[in-house]
C-alpha cells in the first residue's frame, strides 16, 4: 500500500499530538496531583440532613494539622460558609448538595469538583499560604448563582 510523503506527515503530526496530550495527562495526574474528586459514596439528597457526616456541617481535626471540612451545597450557599485552619494544614472537603447541581471550587487551587445530589465527593488540598481563599460555584444553579461562595481563612 502506498502512502502518499505528505499524507505519512500528517499520520507522524496526529500521532505525535495524541502521544503529547496522553504525556500532559500523566504529568498532571502523577507529578502535579491533580485526579479527579472521588464519587464513591451515595445519600439520599432529600435526607442529608439526617445523614452522617453532612448531619453536622463543619471543620473536624482528624490529625497533626490535617482536617477533614463536612460541607452542605443548597440554594446559593454552603454550610458551613465559613472555616479557619492554620498555615499547613491539608484539609480534605466533604461535600454533597441537597437540591440541585452546584460547583465547588476555590481558584488557585486543585479543588475544583461538580457537587450532585446524592453523590459525596471528596478532595484534598494543603494550604501552604495563609490568606483568604474563596469556595465559588462553577455550575449555574438558579437566579443567584453570583452570590453563592464561601470561606477558607488560612491564618
Amino acid at each position: 500500500m502506498h502512502i502518499h510523503r505528505y499524507e505519512k506527515y500528517w499520520l507522524m503530526f496526529g500521532g505525535g499530538i495524541i502521544i503529547a496530550f496522553i504525556v500532559a495527562l500523566f504529568v498532571n495526574a502523577f507529578a502535579m496531583g491533580m485526579t479527579p474528586p472521588s464519587d464513591l459514596q451515595r445519600v439520599d439528597p432529600k435526607k442529608v440532613e439526617q445523614t452522617a457526616p453532612f448531619d453536622k456541617p463543619g471543620l473536624k481535626q482528624v490529625g497533626p494539622n490535617e482536617y477533614e471540612a463536612v460541607m452542605v451545597s443548597f440554594a446559593f450557599g454552603y454550610n458551613p460558609n465559613q472555616i479557619e485552619v492554620p498555615v499547613g494544614s491539608k484539609v480534605t472537603f466533604i461535600s454533597t448538595s441537597k437540591d440541585v447541581v452546584h460547583g465547588f471550587q476555590i481558584p488557585g487551587t486543585n479543588v475544583n469538583m461538580m457537587v450532585v445530589p446524592g453523590h459525596v465527593n471528596k478532595v484534598t488540598h494543603t494550604f501552604d499560604k495563609p490568606g483568604e481563599y474563596l469556595i465559588l460555584c462553577n455550575e449555574y444553579c438558579g437566579a443567584a448563582h453570583h452570590m453563592m461562595m464561601a470561606k477558607v481563612i488560612v491564618k
